[in-house]
């Protein structure tokens, strides 16, 4: 794999279906000892994952990442809290947008970037449970016409 291709590790699926993302943002993590090497290796989380704006600094919550087998004495907890490396205009930017009612900083994915770990982290706004059915909706119609087109170019 050449140096400058990234590769993605871990999505977080269910946040599209729970949220609009409305922005998002590319960050770097704070990692220690084996973390980086459990993470190139896939054993990484982020279902549960969450982001916050505490002090100036965006913090990452719940990403869990699996112990390094040959780590010994060096591993890590795997669900402590990782800090993201973002420009402090950004930090600015989505704290203000979060604080708002309804809104929340969701991971979208984590994949390895120029041999940096990245978070692509992003500002969703709430749906509620007719949102949610009406994506369901639109989903399952776009499906029909593919799967429509698709039978129509074979004849």
């Amino acid at each position: 794999m050449a140096k400058d291709e990234s590769r993605v590790l871990a999505q977080n699926r269910r946040a599209h279906h729970d949220y609009f993302i409305e922005e998002t943002v590319e960050s770097g993590i704070v990692l220690q000892g084996t973390e980086i090497k459990s993470i190139r290796r896939g054993k990484v989380s982020i279902q549960d994952a969450f982001a916050r704006i505490e002090n100036g600094e965006a913090f990452l919550y719940n990403m869990h990442i699996s112990q390094y087998e040959q780590g010994n004495r060096y591993n890590h907890d795997p669900l402590r809290t990782r800090k993201l490396l973002m420009h402090q205009k950004e930090i600015n930017k989505l704290g203000a947008a979060a604080d708002k009612t309804g809104y929340a900083l969701v991971p979208l994915k984590v994949y390895v970037k120029n041999g940096f770990a990245k978070v692509l982290v992003g500002l969703g706004r709430g749906k509620k449970s007719y949102d949610k059915r009406e994506t369901l909706k639109k989903q399952s119609a776009q499906r029909e016409i593919e799967k429509a087109f698709r039978e129509r170019q074979k004849l």
